[in-house]
């Protein structure tokens, strides 16, 4: 009888220990998922992206100063969930139905697509450049990841049909997170009045892409990163309201049809090429890709001004008039 007590009184001792670990190691990995979820997805100052905006050394300093000094209009929209966001409009010098909506990414506001908007008017477009919920002077907590912003984005859609008429030309462009922005906007059915699409630099997926920089930025393996990810999923989806397995661009490309052109740098290391490869092969619309020798991320357009602005006319030409 006493040795079988000691017996139990072992067992208890042990799955005492195993339970106490097992807590032990759930509490951390909650403890870490929210650590990167506040990281990834709450609104604040990010010490590892800065404002946006390039220097005077860059060629395309004088298109930014251009677009800064431009009289732009602001426009106001309030989001299905309430959110209030806010616009930067431009008409065109010339009265036109084309306007082009460009879309900023992670960490930064619409100032820091300022040339790619003084590169569209240019080109004789209106040009709507809003900033993300969660972004410049756009209400919002948590950051949308492209998933977000694209429900948004109809909305500012919407807008510019109710303003400026239903005959509207509209093309959707859109850098880094914008750009991912872009392409899950495609595969939600939005207005028709959008006939093409300018991604550049974006990613397949959430999901794919802090798994990259969980080990890129914080050297984590992938063993770990496979723990930690579907975690910050979870906060995100009762937090902010959308999973990561929502957030997936190459899966709603696959629902686009129309006109899309694919820009990557050959050398990002942020958002990294082999992206590029997967989202352009998921578009079942007419595409084109443009690859930038020695470009990092979103670069391609300082890398070579002159090539880039050519292929987007060229590109935006065959379905504009």
């Amino acid at each position: 009888m006493v040795k079988q007590h000691k017996k139990w009184s072992r067992k208890r001792k042990i799955w005492t220990v195993a339970t106490t670990l097992v807590v032990i190691v759930g509490a951390a990995v909650l403890g870490a998922g929210g650590y990167f979820f506040h990281v990834a997805e709450v609104r604040a100052e990010k010490d590892f992206v800065g404002s946006g905006l390039v220097s005077k050394k860059n060629p395309l300093y004088p298109q930014q100063q251009k677009w800064l000094a431009a009289d732009t209009k602001t426009w106001h929209l309030k989001a299905k969930d309430g959110t209030k966001l806010v616009g930067s409009y431009l008409p065109a010098t010339q009265a036109t139905n084309k306007t082009v909506i460009v879309i900023h990414g992670f960490g930064v506001d619409h100032k820091a697509m300022a040339p790619y908007g003084e590169m569209f008017h240019r080109m004789g477009y209106n040009v709507l450049m809003p900033d993300n919920r969660a972004a410049g002077k756009s209400e919002g907590k948590y950051i949308g990841y492209g998933y977000l912003d694209a429900k948004d984005y109809k909305g500012w859609i919407n807008e510019v049909i109710a303003k400026n008429g239903k005959q509207s030309q509209i093309t959707v462009m859109g850098a880094s997170m914008g750009g991912a922005t872009t392409m899950m906007l495609s595969g939600m059915n939005p207005p028709k009045q959008v006939q093409a699409y300018v991604e550049d630099s974006g990613y397949t997926s959430v999901a794919d892409e802090l798994h990259y920089e969980a080990g890129n930025m914080y050297g984590l393996p992938d063993w770990l990163a496979n723990i930690l990810i579907p975690v910050v999923s979870g906060y995100s989806k009762v937090l902010a309201g959308y999973s990561y397995g929502e957030a997936d661009a190459e899966k709603l490309l696959a629902q686009n049809k129309r006109p899309m052109l694919f820009i990557h740098g050959d050398n990002d290391k942020f958002v990294p090429t082999k992206f590029l490869k997967p989202v352009y092969e998921a578009s079942n619309g007419p595409k084109e890709k443009y690859l930038v020798p020695g470009a990092a991320h979103v670069e391609s357009y300082r890398t070579d001004p002159v090539k880039y602005e050519a292929t987007v006319q060229k590109f935006l030409n065959m379905y504009f008039k």
